[in-house]
């Protein structure tokens, strides 16, 4: 996304400069004026009533006007003023005033009474009678949904379910012909269908089109663009299949970036001929396989994108330069996202964790982790909050969620493979039940690498990162590798430290240390990194106290080489000499 921030006042200045976005200051209006067409969010630092006379002549659809968030130049609230379903701005609202520490005004009726919106279900595309239903919902509405194609239902809708509303179906009732069927206003009862079906939701009804869908494509070299989107038009037509529900298009290794191909507008996945020809398909061609040496294309790409029990819901169709088939997926390829959200100050988080959280449809963590990004979360998600010390059933929660087809997002403080869940959960990942899901590891600034920031440099060259916490390695072992560091001369950063369990460990760290580098040793003790109540003191190795280091404090013990400059701690590169003048 590209998002603005415009700023009028010198107050609004210093808000924009504080957001990670892109910042104009000056005419707002000129500025909104300039970037409307181009920018997917815009931040208005300055009055609402300023904002709405800006942006009323340039407001054209729902579809295509960027969200807007205004904020007031004291930073106290952070107005969702547009767009709030469809263009993100509710979600926007939430992390400006996340960076911020702004109050999110959020107006929309459903987020208000947290209530799913069933136009803003991450991979689903809606049709219908939207505004009846959401307003039915809104005044107490039963909900009924059905999967007639068998695809999982959105975890979102189970939140809608009152204990005297009808069951949630998981398929359509037997005997009955189509779920469109089940869109019909009955009092007090609105019907969601999640089909990749082509009709009409009746009176009060919704259709959710999932990404359920794969068109497989073959074409001649040079094909032109109109020829294949129209072949694809056709197809799905013919079938009574929603041009929303296909997820992707797949096709040969040799026709990945044709021009008709990319035309379409979807990703675009490939296979080499050998994988395509492994594939039964009803309709082999010896001429396609003498040409590319594959006897199907399309009905092979489909298939084969589709994933394991996806089945040809429309067999192949051809013109003079192409071929189409399309393929149903038999369900939703489960995703694990094993995020790291950093020390937890939202400015310290990635673009890319913060995406995979609001995309999820479960969001998994301990639950101190989870209110550290709790700016991110949104109505339609199903959240799933731990103990301290419930590791190895979170891991197993998100993988047995994510096996079921879900989006699932497990949440860390710091990096998820530094002391957190990526080592685990990929553990266990190896049992066969879990071996289809797509897992990423999304990194975050871990707190040795935020504590040192806040510290200076004391980490600059090569360094040791020692956890105190005895309770999954032996102390014996934990004493070998301090040893071990104290012996090479590393920078060593000490993670868990001291609890109420553990008060000894600490101070024979330091023990051990000594034997090894001097008193005057410089110390940084970071605690809360980035958190509200954040503490950075530095000392030295012989005055280092254990009694003022917390679970959440980070210690940073220098090298020999390590020196305190400009109350900075600094271990040189060795460029020149471990010499630094000017050290206090």
């Amino acid at each position: 996304m590209r998002i603005l921030t415009l700023s009028v006042t010198e107050a609004g200045r210093a808000i924009g400069d504080a957001l990670p976005y892109e910042h104009l200051h000056g005419d707002a209006a000129a500025n909104a004026r300039g970037h409307w067409q181009s920018v997917d969010a815009l931040i208005m630092v300055i009055a609402t009533g300023a904002a709405v006379r800006i942006i009323a002549p340039l407001l054209g659809t729902k579809g295509s006007d960027p969200a807007v968030v205004c904020v007031d130049d004291r930073g106290e609230s952070a107005i969702a003023l547009l767009g709030g379903h469809a263009a993100g701005a509710n979600a926007l609202a939430r992390e400006v005033a996340g960076y911020i520490g702004a109050r999110p005004v959020i107006t929309t009726a459903a987020d208000a009474r947290g209530i799913p919106a069933l136009d803003a279900l991450p991979g689903y595309t809606a049709a219908g009678d939207i505004a009846g239903a959401s307003r039915m919902l809104l005044d107490g509405a039963a909900l009924e949904a059905f999967s007639p194609i068998g695809w999982p239902l959105p975890v979102a809708l189970g939140r809608l379910i009152r204990e005297d509303a009808p069951q949630l179906h998981a398929a359509a009732s037997p005997g009955e012909a189509s779920g469109l069927e089940a869109c019909r206003l009955d009092q007090g009862v609105v019907r969601v269908v999640v089909t990749d079906e082509l009709g009409d939701a009746r009176e009060h009804g919704v259709v959710l089109h999932p990404p359920s869908l794969v068109a497989g494509v073959g074409t001649s070299r040079g094909a032109p663009p109109e020829e294949l989107a129209y072949l694809l038009d056709e197809a799905l037509s013919a079938a009574g299949l929603a041009r929303a529900s296909v997820a992707e298009i797949a096709t040969i290794d040799r026709r990945r970036e044709e021009p008709a191909v990319v035309a379409l507008g979807l990703p675009v996945r490939s296979f080499g001929a050998a994988e395509l020809s492994q594939v039964d398909v009803p309709n082999p061609s010896k001429t396609v396989a003498e040409a590319v040496g594959t006897p199907s294309v399309a009905e092979a790409a489909a298939l084969l994108a589709g994933g394991p029990g996806s089945t040809l819901v429309s067999p192949k169709r051809s013109s003079r330069d192409a071929t189409v088939a399309i393929a149903r997926r038999k369900g939703p390829p489960g995703k694990l996202s094993i995020v790291g959200i950093g020390p937890g100050d939202p400015a310290q988080r990635t673009f890319a964790a913060a995406r995979a959280i609001r995309r999820a449809e479960v969001v998994i963590g301990y639950e101190g982790y989870v209110e550290q990004c709790r700016d991110l979360l949104e109505a339609h998600q199903q959240v799933l909050s731990f103990p301290l010390g419930a590791e190895r059933e979170r891991c197993e929660a998100a993988l047995e969620i994510a096996a079921e087809g879900r989006t699932v997002a497990l949440v860390c403080s710091g990096d998820p493979g530094v002391y957190a869940m990526a080592s685990p959960a990929l553990e266990l990942a190896g049992r066969p039940a879990y071996c289809a899901v797509d897992i990423a590891i999304l990194p975050g600034v871990t707190a040795a690498l935020a504590s040192a920031a806040l510290l200076g440099a004391p980490l600059g060259h090569d360094h040791a990162v020692v956890s105190l916490s005895d309770l999954l390695t032996p102390w014996e072992m934990i004493e070998a590798r301090i040893e071990a560091a104290g012996t090479a001369d590393l920078p060593v950063a000490l993670y868990n430290p001291r609890s109420a369990r553990r008060a000894s460990q600490l101070e024979r760290a330091r023990e051990l240390l000594l034997r090894h580098r001097p008193a005057a040793t410089p110390v940084g003790v970071v605690t809360d990194a980035y958190r509200a109540g954040a503490r950075v003191e530095m000392t030295t190795l012989g005055d280092l106290d254990p009694d003022d280091v917390g679970m959440t404090t980070c210690v940073v013990v220098g090298s020999s080489t390590t020196q305190v400059v400009n109350g900075r701690m600094v271990t040189p590169r060795g460029y020149r000499t471990a010499h630094l003048d000017g050290a206090v």
